[in-house]
């Protein structure tokens, strides 16, 4: 899990904000769009719709484009459009796994762009399951570290159901079971914390290790499929050790 944090840190740092906000908002608004539509448009019912809530405010998103994407899930806008879940898997330069995460209203647009990428890059679509097995879905919750007693934090996590804390790059990282993540996320808010990000994951069971070159051609491959509006998360099996953080850094 460590390692798609020190990704993340990579691409902020990268990132021009200006012209990422409108693809940040793109994805947060899709994923309103399912989670309204699965689970209804009260947030307080619905854990995965207030997750995206706070992904959206995170973002700095106005209240009224939340309410707007809400309404669109719920269906009280009869013109929007309808966008399902998709899951890719497939195999990076190196022989590195990947799960892709997409939201849609076209599906064959979106397998024909996602497949054009893993060929210009070096990589390969794999079939349904294909790498799955070696991913484990779970949540993860970060708190930065700034101000924050260590042990205390770790003693509220632990009451609070979590499976494993750590500290990464200035954040605490919090994992839980798939199902406990809303619950524990609720319960340090209530304890006074400030939740950076809570989301599910898909974390590998092995991390593998990488040559310069190899790295390089991943973040290549993970900054394309990143760049398509119709991505929600990446995750892969690549280990980011030195020798890969060097690679990030000659983007």
């Amino acid at each position: 899990m460590a390692g798609h944090s020190k990704w993340a840190n990579i691409k902020r740092r990268k990132a021009v904000v200006d012209a990422a906000k409108s693809k940040v908002w793109t994805k947060v608004i899709r994923e309103i769009n399912v989670a309204a539509r699965e689970g209804g448009g009260d947030p307080a019912g619905n854990p995965r719709l207030s997750l995206a809530i706070d992904a959206a405010k995170a973002a700095n998103m106005p209240k009224d484009n939340i309410e707007r994407a809400i309404k669109k899930g719920i269906g009280d806008d009869k013109d929007a459009a309808q966008y399902v879940e998709l899951l890719y898997e497939g195999y990076g330069p190196g022989g590195i796994a990947y799960m892709v995460e997409a939201t849609s209203d076209n599906t064959n647009r979106t397998a024909g762009e996602i497949r054009h990428i893993f060929s210009k890059y070096g990589a390969s679509m794999g079939t349904s399951g294909s790498v799955a097995y070696m991913f484990d879905r779970i949540g993860l919750i970060t708190i930065k570290l700034q101000g924050i007693d260590e042990d205390e934090i770790t003693l509220a996590a632990i009451e609070a159901g979590a499976e494993d804390i750590k500290t990464e790059d200035e954040v605490f990282e919090i994992t839980t079971r798939r199902e406990d993540l809303f619950a524990v996320r609720n319960a340090l808010e209530q304890a006074g914390y400030t939740i950076a990000s809570a989301e599910l994951q898909y974390i590998p069971g092995t991390m593998v290790k990488v040559d310069e070159e190899t790295a390089l051609g991943n973040f290549k491959l993970m900054e394309k499929l990143e760049e398509n509006d119709d991505v929600a998360n990446v995750f892969n099996n690549m280990e980011l050790d030195e020798t890969a953080m060097a690679a990030a850094e000659k983007l």
